[in-house]
């Protein structure tokens, strides 16, 4: 794995950012946003058509709000599963192709950003030009690669961002946990082409299958890139692989941030991991000068090396090879794209159809050049008028989490002393960056795709590294404008919401109270629960991660945790397959977190008005029913499968269903009773915050 992949595979979503910049000059004067007062789903912001009123909320909660949309929903050929954010995400894309389009139509100045979208999604539309050039386009690399002659020639090869070839180890360069007044370089684990460890250990049926489709695909990679036997150097690549991976930490262990800092001095990093050329790697990566590192995973890295060191030349070509043409892939002709979707997305997830060509261009190009189209869209489709309510309602939940802290009686006053220092420091930020970064010196050819893509890598790289040395910035964002998600950011103690998650069934502004503080209030309220889920609680107000809790709290707070990882270990979405509830813990904690702090929320902004009856329904039930509604979710078998697997969030079902039998005002709400295949008894609900 490169050094570069790392930062966007084992990080947290905070690092996986591109670097982005502004678009300065796209005809954009103001916001034009269509005034709306009604709002966007039924009467008050409930689809009441999506549910199965047959179905006791008490039984199955989420099949009694999406029922009837789950009976009525296929899930398109081109998606392995689709629900809430999934319309979200359809919806910001179109836009996205809309900006996109429009820029491509202006007579841009060279070197301009309109320039660079218009050149880009050009270069990745144009197949017919891709399907002629063949593999002519990374003949050089294919002939780098097969030249390396030396373990010390591939430790260096594999550290140059402008090859991005794959490694068994990587790194990036972050926020120091234990200092967040710098930056520091973080090296873990990687180099897997199967999405988790578990595919190379397991020898269950499904597990061989799938090992049979990766081997196809390995062999369809090596065969397009002309290295003599495929057949050969796939199994010498599998056998390759399933070493790193019984070395490698499970998901479960690599969540937790007392192993997963490490620091070294290159010196000492160096004697504990003998076996590679670190020095060669980290010069090409342009690391050459750093004293210092974190290894995220120790012992996997050290094991890593030694393996590296006595795998023979032939089959560390034959792994870099078939992982380059791979992540090449989509910018290759259509056979070697058709080979690589037919493992990632119909063996892995079930999905029947690639994704059409425009979509995954306005994905290319955001991915890009994110903030520069991301500007023009906030500017069409986010009003500040959205910007101003929500902060509003972040506000008034911080409020609640106070109240809720103040109230714990399991935690002593000296640890609520520094929660609430922690949560007085949470920095909000919503829809938007407040400064654009510039992407002046980014390249963009429309006559060579991948090189473009490439020195878009470096570039990306470059400006990474760059931070070394630097002073935080506070104002950098993690995501861009148009990403359908959100995030808390431990290092700088952030809560994040961009703008197209801004939207129904999550935020509405023209719909009742209680759907908002159950939609987006829910959404706030859990990003605000995981700096004080089980790892977030270990970083205190100012991102430092140390141990602010006294022994007792910490000991009741995990009896708490304890019992919800149990509840979650008993939910089995697949015959046989059930869901990890340590692997899923961190967000169900934020889950069950972001229902409490809304729902005392919502009751502090009735002050002391009683909510009104609306279509029969009562305004804690239209606040349960919103809840519910944003975890709309459909999956194909296979991607169920791979996400109790791979996925630390829980599926969509159990986000409704596993947090609301842990909340009394819900039994109340619905006249939830013993019996009930959802009850549960006063005293084995969780309550946390």
């Amino acid at each position: 794995m490169s050094i570069k992949h790392l930062l966007a595979s084992s990080a947290l979503a905070l690092t996986t950012a591109l670097t982005m910049s502004a678009c300065k000059d796209t005809g954009e004067k103001a916001a034009k946003v269509a005034p709306v007062t009604t709002p966007i789903l039924g009467t008050f912001g409930i689809d009441i058509e999506a549910m199965d009123t047959s179905v006791k909320p008490g039984d199955d909660f989420f099949k009694y709000v999406n029922g009837g949309w789950l009976e009525r929903t296929e899930i398109p050929a081109d998606k392995s599963n689709y629900g809430s954010f999934s319309v979200l995400g359809d919806n910001a894309q179109a836009r996205v192709r809309t900006i996109i389009e429009d820029v491509s139509k202006l007579k841009s100045k060279a070197g301009s950003s309109e320039q660079k979208i218009g050149d880009l999604y050009a270069a990745f539309m144009d197949v017919d030009a891709i399907n002629a050039a063949g593999m002519a386009p990374i003949a050089d690399d294919l002939a780098m690669i097969a030249g390396l002659d030396s373990h010390d020639a591939i430790a260096a090869a594999m550290g140059d961002p402008a090859q991005s070839l794959t490694a068994p180890f990587g790194g990036y360069v972050y926020i120091d946990r234990m200092d967040p007044t710098k930056h520091i370089t973080y090296f873990g684990q990687g180099g897997l082409g199967m999405p988790d460890r578990d595919y190379y250990l397991n020898d269950d049926e499904k597990t061989l299958a799938m090992r049979a489709a990766y081997k196809t695909l390995v062999t369809a990679m090596l065969d397009a890139a002309g290295r003599k036997d495929a057949s050969a150097g796939a199994d010498r690549v599998m056998a390759f692989e399933k070493q790193l991976a019984e070395v490698q930490w499970s998901r479960t262990k690599r969540r937790n941030r007392d192993i997963t800092y490490n620091k070294m001095s290159i010196e000492e990093f160096k004697a504990y991991a003998p076996g590679v050329n670190w020095g060669a790697m980290m010069k090409t990566a342009g690391l050459g000068a750093i004293t210092e590192i974190v290894l995220t995973a120790d012992e996997p890295v050290q094991k890593s090396a030694a393996i590296f060191a006595k795998t023979d030349v032939q089959t560390l070509q034959d792994y870099m090879t078939f992982h380059y043409v791979s992540d090449m892939a989509a910018y290759l002709p259509e056979t070697v794209d058709a080979a690589n979707f037919a493992f990632y997305g119909k063996a892995f997830r079930g999905t029947e159809e690639q994704r059409p060509r425009w979509k995954r261009g306005v994905g290319q190009v955001s991915g890009v050049l994110g903030e520069a189209i991301g500007e023009v869209y906030v500017k069409r489709h986010f009003p500040e008028s959205s910007k101003a309510q929500m902060s509003a309602l972040v506000e008034n939940l911080r409020s609640s989490f106070k109240t809720g802290i103040d109230n714990l009686e399991w935690m002593g006053p000296e640890t609520k002393v520094e929660a609430q220092a922690k949560l007085a420091a949470f920095n909000p930020k919503i829809g938007y960056p407040d400064k654009w970064t510039d992407y002046s010196t980014l390249s963009v050819d429309r006559k060579d795709l991948i090189g473009t893509v490439k020195s878009a890598g470096v570039w990306q790289w470059e400006d990474m590294v760059s931070d070394l040395g630097k002073p935080i910035d506070r104002d950098e964002w993690g995501m861009t404008p148009q990403t359908v998600n959100a995030y808390y950011n431990p290092s700088l103690n952030e809560i994040v919401f961009p703008a197209a998650i801004l939207d129904a069934p999550f935020f509405d502004p023209n719909a009742d109270m209680a759907v908002n503080y159950g939609g987006i209030g829910a959404v706030i309220g859990h990003e605000m629960g995981h700096g004080f889920d089980d790892q977030g609680r270990k970083t205190d107000g100012t991102g430092e991660q140390r141990d602010w809790w006294t022994e007792a709290d910490a000991a009741a707070f995990k009896k708490r945790t304890d019992a919800l990882v149990a509840q979650y270990n008993a939910f089995e979405p697949l015959p046989g397959v059930h869901v990890n509830g340590e692997l899923t813990l961190g967000e169900n904690i934020g889950d069950l977190t972001g229902i409490t702090m809304a729902y005392d929320a919502y009751h502090k902004a009735l002050g002391s008005k009683t909510a009104p009856v609306i279509d029969g329904l009562t305004g804690d039930q239209r606040f349960f029913l919103s809840y519910g509604q944003i975890w709309q979710r459909k999956f194909r078998d296979a991607a169920l499968e791979a996400r109790v697997k791979t996925d630390p969030h829980s599926p969509g079902e159990y986000r409704a269903n596993g947090i609301v039998r842990n909340f009394d005002a819900w039994y109340e709400a619905f006249d939830v009773q013993p019996g009930d295949a959802l009850y549960l008894a006063p005293e084995k609900r969780v309550k946390i915050w």
